[in-house]
């Protein structure tokens, strides 16, 4: 039987690739209003605001957008987009460049869309918290702005929405922390043992 440490690190890479095919070739993890206009996935947030503030350069942000323009072009059966043309398919090359472009009614989308991007890209070499932070700051935003446009007596659901995608992806950043995973297989085998040996005192 394979160790504690073993499973649990195979467990942890698997989801942690899940969660970055989830992350890199954008799948529809919510619906929020951004700088473009709708942003579905991290990455499209991530992206408008790292050009927005010139944070990085071009080149970096088409490098986290190209996996997943080829991939709705596979879905959508239409030809590859070029490379070059990627800021313009995602209406961000009209963004206004070098302004502070910070939305702080959704800082709580921005800064989890950060985190959940940086932590499916680096959770490839190293498993860590940073995409289950981000991921469940995502979620707080959605929270947080239900229970403002509840108040505000306006309809808290329009304009946002969380697509089950997002349960997944929740699971997925979950045991993608190895140390946690392996708490859960040792305490399942603990759990196991122990209703064994009830099991045998019983019919001794």
């Amino acid at each position: 039987m394979a160790s504690s440490r073993r499973w649990a690190a195979i467990i942890s890479f698997i989801s942690s690739l899940f969660l970055f095919f989830i992350v890199i070739f954008q799948v529809p993890l919510f619906r929020a209003p951004c700088r473009i206009g709708i942003c579905t996935s991290p990455i499209l947030v991530t992206s408008s605001q790292l050009i927005a503030t010139e944070i990085c350069p071009e080149f970096v942000v088409k490098a986290l957008l190209y996996p997943g323009a080829i991939a709705k072009a596979f879905i959508k059966n239409k030809n590859i987009p070029k490379y070059s043309e990627l800021l313009k398919l995602y209406n961000l090359s009209n963004l206004k460049k070098g302004s502070i472009a910070t939305d702080y009614h959704r800082l709580e989308i921005l800064a989890g869309s950060y985190l959940t991007v940086a932590g499916a890209v680096l959770g490839l070499l190293r498993q860590g918290r940073m995409s289950l932070c981000g991921i469940l700051l995502i979620i707080w935003g959605f929270v947080r702005e239900a229970i403002l446009r509840k108040y505000a007596n306006m309809n808290p659901m329009k304009g946002f929405n969380m697509y089950p995608a997002m349960s997944i992806a929740v699971l997925c950043a979950c045991l993608s922390i190895r140390k946690d995973v392996r708490k859960l297989i040792r305490s399942s085998r603990a759990q196991r043992v122990v209703k064994s040996l009830r099991y045998k005192s019983k019919y001794m």
